[in-house]
């Protein structure tokens, strides 16, 4: 049996003397790993399915040092800004408390000026008016009769007695004698709305610019003029006409019912027949009622207006509240909040009180008009006198006012 040599392991095999050494021999030389150099670059076999990979450093430290960064800017760009703040904050309070000293210094001179005013100084300067006079009849008028509900029904119910009479006797004399001057006081009172009807005259109701037409379009003054008598008739394209019928309802009202109650006044004087005068005293009652409910809704109309900017104000300041504004960190803001608080409190009250005084005036007027007997003269009497108290009040509180300006004025 002829020997199998095998190449390049003659060396190998002289020098082994075992079986088992040249198995270890060979297997060493085919199974044995190649030298790893460490020095070297990794290599990728450019035939390969899948693309290098190149290596990138780790996710979790990039965004370690990425917010380390931003942080340190986020609290560079922090401090910065609260010294600008700072410096911004210190200026505003300093124009604050120049402010705040102002209005204080104007509230001092208001309270001052309100102490200088006496009371029988606003007395003297609303009784010189022919309105203050009668609001003052009025109240001795209605005082008079509710006086008397109480005579006849409370205090002197079954009393006959000649010194009782005589009383009664001269008090309704007063209440009549007062309601007579008061008609007197309140005579040619149409006076105002028809200068209001005249000052319109020389202001159009539309002029030209405020007209939607174009100019071209927009006819002369011949030419109008020509167009209302053709449409109109003379009659109706006189100017004072024009301008009555282009009044307002209320001002209307207004000149209708003084012109019918110096009617009825003048037939109490007996200058007019007394079933006239009796005409115009109706007539003048249903301008009163007319006038009465298109006051209550322009009254219902500036409470709500007045309501509005009075919430306004209150939420603006519940916000600053909540921001962490307070009045030591704003304090002219919160003092401006304060007056005009005030000043919507107070023009809402008194809105008020001219709403009562309209309400009192429409349940005296509807027994009148409407005929309505059950308890007319006490219904009539108590109305009557919250009227005159409500109304003395506003017309107090008005010459008040000017008095107190006039002192600060001066």
């Amino acid at each position: 049996m002829s020997s199998i040599t095998f190449p390049h392991l003659g060396e190998d095999m002289g020098s082994s003397s075992s079986p088992s050494s040249m198995h270890d021999s060979m297997q060493g030389s085919f199974y044995s790993p190649p030298a790893f150099d460490v020095s070297s670059s990794f290599q990728m076999n450019p035939l390969s399915a899948h693309p290098p990979r190149t290596p990138r450093p780790s996710s979790a430290a990039q965004s370690h040092f990425r917010n380390m960064s931003m942080s340190i800017s986020v609290y560079d760009e922090k401090g910065e800004e609260q010294q600008d703040t700072e410096t911004v904050k210190g200026d505003n309070a300093e124009v604050d408390e120049d402010g705040v000293e102002e209005l204080d210094e104007e509230d001092v001179r208001v309270k001052e000026a309100e102490k200088l005013v006496k009371t029988h100084e606003v007395w003297r300067d609303l009784f010189v008016t022919s309105n203050g006079r009668d609001k003052a009849f009025k109240l001795m008028q209605y005082s008079i009769r509710v006086y008397l509900l109480f005579h006849k029904k409370i205090l002197f119910r079954g009393g006959n007695s000649a010194w009782q009479l005589e009383i009664v006797r001269r008090l309704l004399a007063a209440k009549n004698g007062f309601s007579f001057t008061r008609k007197m006081l309140i005579m040619f009172n149409w006076l105002n709305p028809l200068s209001q009807v005249l000052a319109q005259q020389s202001v159009p109701f539309s002029s030209s610019g405020s007209s939607l037409t174009p100019h071209s379009l927009t006819p002369t003054p011949a030419l109008s003029s020509k167009y209302s008598q053709s449409y109109a008739g003379p009659f109706l394209s006189h100017p004072f006409l024009r301008a009555l019928l282009a009044a307002p309802p209320p001002i209307l009202l207004e000149l209708v019912n003084g012109l019918s109650d110096d009617m009825y006044t003048l037939s109490r004087l007996g200058l007019i027949g007394p079933k006239l005068g009796e005409r115009a005293s109706r007539f003048a009652n249903w301008c009163w009622l007319l006038g009465t409910l298109v006051g209550l809704v322009e009254n219902g109309v500036e409470v709500s207006i007045i309501e509005g900017l009075q919430r306004e104000v209150e939420s603006r300041a519940y916000k600053e509240s909540l921001s962490g504004a307070t009045s030591k960190s704003q304090p002219k803001t919160s003092k401006i909040d304060e007056r005009e608080l005030a000043r919507l409190q107070k023009k809402n009250y008194w809105l008020q009180v001219s709403r009562a005084k309209l309400i009192m005036d429409f349940i005296f007027v509807s027994y009148d008009i409407f005929g309505i007997k059950p308890w007319k003269d006490t219904i009539q009497s108590f109305a009557g006198l919250a009227a005159a108290v409500l109304s003395s009040a506003k017309l107090y509180d008005k010459y008040r006012n000017v008095l107190v300006n006039k002192a600060l004025a001066s």
